[in-house]
């Protein structure tokens, strides 16, 4: 079979207008980047779509992925193609690669085989600059922080207390921890430690990504808390005066970018926020445009559905107001059997040839990862349609046994796919299935309420959906949660951050573990964003000499890497 860069290569994509007409835009609606194939949204084509109706609301998710990844972006391209095959229009809407870690000519969030995004190139090389856009707004605001204490710093601004980090687009490990501030009066200024985090993870790409115009855009970057005041008051990008020149930078990268796939199906391409270490949906815009303009509209979120479809449904559309009609859950047979505990998959190496030879009892035993995230997305009343990502290695009764279990859990149903390989047509069945879950009865509902203590939300996410029998604070998550609540964050959504190979806490269990205690040990706030996000799991720390502010301990996970400053 052809490489998916030569399959690309190889399509005959449509001029960005005719895509824009699929979806009844007028070229006026778009303007043109770069390329005929790629264009911008205009932000006003919502006052000319308001009375259309809405399409039904599919999100696509999965089990509890390998390193390997089992196909969502794929299958969410493979599906937005079959639903023309059985006579529906579709627009689906996901996320922008980053450079860091997807980076390569190689499909990856684009999808894969006959199930991509066009033009592959442009896609995968950063497209229309929007995570610059991004990069760029943060790091205005990080200069203007150490601009102020550099100039007497008037805002009384706490050095320790400042969690706001520059940013780039590059998985860099030799900047994730450094000093700032050396040189001269002029050429340096307060010295202190701080790091690198990738574009993707920034405060700025999780408001992109949650924002509903540009309006909301300039309110939520003047709510960034950059830190706090000596008496613990918390600082705003607002004071520091950065809000406004950070919204200017983001002015077209809030437009979503149209594209399509290889059979010319519409897809907004917008946003790129991590699922693991923030929300993992792409924008609320791209949704709020594509509803219009489909019978169905398809979106992916970040992850397995403990992760992702948890945050799409509690945090994404808490702040879009739309309701999903139902949820596609994406299983491999390698990934079952990697749950059942008894093959280890890495990323780069050949499968374990045991792993490829038939074994239903494998299949079975790591099946309780797919009755668990079944389970998830059915305590928010959401129907689950199983979409098993079929490959050649994989055995008719291994796919039988999980068309069984997965009907036994709750599905609906359980569809083989085979959108890599045959394209739309490969994806019929799991097409005509979506379409009965999305008309089936359902009544979508949050997990939590908003007004709830924030350990109590904690504690429903950790309980309800990881299957932990309690939830552990650090006493220094434990006295943010407090502070929080005194400030008045109290009443934002939770977004965990924690491992994306197991439901739990812990990389290692794998499976549904269950009776864990969960472990919490710091508690962040992006109040820009609109999330209290808790930072889970384990971690063990050494003494580093204070000699800058922010260089009290140094964090370090199991492996011996340094991950964070506390």
């Amino acid at each position: 079979m052809l490489t998916d860069l030569q399959i690309a290569q190889k399509a005959t994509p449509k001029h960005i207008s005719e895509i824009a007409e699929q979806m009844g835009l007028d070229s006026d609606d778009i303007d043109i980047y770069g390329s005929p194939y790629v264009g911008k949204v205009r932000l006003n084509v919502q006052e000319k779509l308001k009375d259309r109706p809405n399409a039904k609301y599919i999100d696509i998710s999965a089990i509890t992925p390998t390193p390997l990844g089992e196909g969502k972006s794929t299958t969410l391209v493979g599906l937005g193609q079959a639903m023309k095959h059985i006579g529906k229009s579709s627009v689906i809407t996901l996320r922008q690669p980053s450079q860091g870690p997807t980076f390569g000519i190689k499909g990856g969030a684009a999808g894969g085989g006959y199930s991509q995004v066009i033009p592959m190139e442009t896609f995968n090389l950063h497209l229309t600059g929007d995570i610059h856009a991004v990069t760029a707004a943060n790091n205005l605001l990080a200069a203007m922080i150490d601009n102020k204490l550099m100039r007497k710093n008037p805002l009384n601004i706490d050095p320790y207390s400042i969690t706001w980090k520059r940013v780039m687009d590059v998985n860099d490990r030799a900047l994730r921890n450094i000093v700032v501030g050396l040189g001269g009066k002029l050429d340096g200024g307060v010295p202190r430690e701080t790091g690198f985090d990738i574009s993707v993870a920034s405060e700025v790409m999780a408001i992109l990504a949650l924002t509903t115009s540009l309006q909301d855009m300039r309110e939520r970057m003047g709510k960034i808390v950059i830190g706090s005041t000596y008496d613990r008051k918390p600082v705003t990008a607002e004071e520091i005066g950065a809000a406004g020149a950070m919204t200017v930078l983001m002015k077209d990268a809030i437009r979503p970018t149209l594209m399509q796939t290889l059979e010319n199906t519409p897809a907004l391409v917008h946003a790129g926020p991590f699922a693991n270490i923030a929300h993992g949906n792409s924008s609320i815009l791209a949704d709020l445009i594509g509803i219009k303009c489909a019978d169905y509209l398809m979106t992916e979120s970040g992850f397995g559905a403990d992760i992702g479809a948890e945050k799409f449904f509690n945090i994404k559309c808490r702040y879009s107001g739309l309701k999903p009609d139902a949820c596609v859950l994406v299983v491999t047979v390698r990934a079952l059997k990697t749950h059942s505990d008894k093959y280890k998959v890495v990323a780069g190496r050949p499968l374990p040839k045991e792993m490829l030879e038939k074994n239903v009892a494998d299949v079975e035993a790591g099946a309780s990862n797919l009755r668990k995230q079944i389970e998830n997305i059915k305590l928010h009343g959401v129907t689950p349609v199983v979409a098993i990502n079929a490959f050649d290695s994989d055995h008719e009764e291994e796919i039988e046994a999980i068309k069984r279990i997965a009907i036994e859990s709750g599905a609906i149903g359980a569809a083989v796919s085979r959108h890599w390989q045959d394209g739309g047509k490969g994806a019929i069945e799991l097409a005509e299935m979506v379409v009965e879950a999305a008309e089936a009865e359902s009544e979508f509902n949050f997990l939590y309420d908003l007004d709830s203590p924030i350990k109590d939300k904690i504690e429903a996410i950790a309980t309800k959906i990881y299957g932990a029998k309690e939830v552990r604070y650090e006493s220094k998550a434990a006295k943010q949660i407090r502070s929080y609540e005194k400030t008045g964050f109290g009443n934002l959504p939770i977004c965990m951050a924690k491992t994306h190979l197991s439901i739990s806490h812990d990389a290692s269990l794998k499976g549904a573990p269950s009776g864990f205690v969960f472990p919490v040990r710091e508690v962040r706030a992006s109040v820009g964003a609109g999330f209290i996000y808790p930072i889970c799991g384990e971690m063990r720390t050494m003494p580093a000499l204070p000699k800058f502010p922010g260089a009290e301990k140094i964090d370090i996970d199991a492996d011996g890497n340094i991950v964070g400053l506390s």
